[in-house]
């Protein structure tokens, strides 16, 4: 497979981020030195997808604090990771990794805050490591619980981009149609476009495509057509949270499928990393859903589609209620709903 742009990574004390909202005409990278850099690529969509977001979140908390650690004391640098725990948790508030990934680096300063500041830094970092290390193993184990479905429904259909460009590589979604298409399996995925940022059409189409896969791109409302006409066998899409009895928050339009594949008798599934999955949420209905500016609606590339004083609702997100979720593709197998609790 071609090798595709790496989201995250960390070089020198720097975060350095691809910038998605250039794709697919431009690669380019920022290079974040300090968290409110972070905190922007993060709020901009320059960073997206959970997991990825929850690695940039990680090496945010310490980007820029090496060197004040080696002035400062311990009591200084925890204050200070305290206030960048919260202000990065803020930047999008309905993926779950985000918040999962700061707790967890949290959870680390606060277990070794009395072993000097510059030392607890060192930690971090390595913590944060771990993180990035762990998602890459977490993605190809999702693949593999997932081969066994793209197998069977080889013509696929997904909705925004749950790819290696959301992850640290691989991906959710497209992680089985990857092993699949390795392992010499002929795919067929439709991409749906994905208004209002077009992250189907801009990211999906354009990994899919480095890597080989047949696809076809189409818009959000050809979806129903497609599958009247019998050219889907699954739909398989990514989460930014599965709360505890199954329900699933991913981009706004994902609702919509699930509700045709009931219609059109096709498996969904849900494809993500058990640090996706938030037990101690109950219900779809307490995710609090990001809302987004109204200039995503009203214009593309800056060019006006609408009114520039046209009222605009904008929720990044919709919840798929369980009922409608075939099961869920993770890192710790083919789950369904029930499976969840009982991990």
């Amino acid at each position: 497979m071609t090798t595709l742009p790496i989201s995250v990574s960390w070089q020198a004390d720097t975060v350095r981020i691809l910038d998605q909202r250039l794709l697919p005409g431009r690669e380019e990278y920022l290079d974040c030195r300090d968290v409110e850099q972070v905190f922007t690529a993060i709020k901009t969509l320059s960073v997206r997808g959970a997991p990825a977001i929850g690695i940039a979140a990680a090496y945010g908390l310490v980007v820029g604090l090496s060197a004040a650690a080696k002035v400062g004391s311990s009591e200084h640098l925890m204050k200070a990771l305290k206030e960048r725990r919260d202000y990065l948790a803020s930047a999008r508030p309905t993926a779950v990794n985000l918040v999962w990934a700061l707790d967890r680096m949290m959870s680390v300063a606060n277990s070794f805050e009395d072993i000097g500041a510059e030392k607890l830094i060192q930690c971090l970092i390595q913590e944060a490591e771990t993180i990035h290390t762990e998602d890459k193993a977490s993605c190809r184990a999702i693949g593999e619980a997932g081969y066994e479905v793209v197998k069977r429904h080889p013509r696929l259909l997904t909705h925004c981009n749950a790819g290696s460009l959301a992850v640290s590589e691989l991906g959710t979604a497209l992680a089985p149609m990857y092993v699949a298409h390795q392992r010499g399996i002929e795919l067929h995925v439709f991409v749906d476009e994905t208004r209002p940022l077009l992250q189907g059409a801009r990211l999906t189409a354009f990994e899919l495509g480095r890597a080989g896969i047949n696809r076809t791109l189409i818009t959000d409302n050809m979806a129903a057509h497609v599958m009247s006409e019998g050219k889907v066998d699954a739909v398989i899409v990514g989460a930014d949270r599965v709360v505890a009895n199954g329900d699933a928050a991913n981009k706004i339009g994902t609702m919509n499928l699930a509700i045709l594949c009931q219609h059109f008798n096709l498996p969904f599934y849900i494809a993500c990393p058990w640090s996706t999955v938030d037990l101690s949420t109950q219900k779809g209905d307490e995710i609090l859903i990001e809302e987004r500016g109204s200039e995503e609606i009203t214009q593309i590339d800056g060019h006006l589609t609408a009114e520039q004083n046209t009222p605009v609702y904008n929720p990044a997100f919709d919840v798929t209620p369980h009922a409608l979720i075939t099961g869920y593709i993770t890192d710790r197998g083919l789950l369904s709903a029930k499976d969840l609790l009982d991990h």
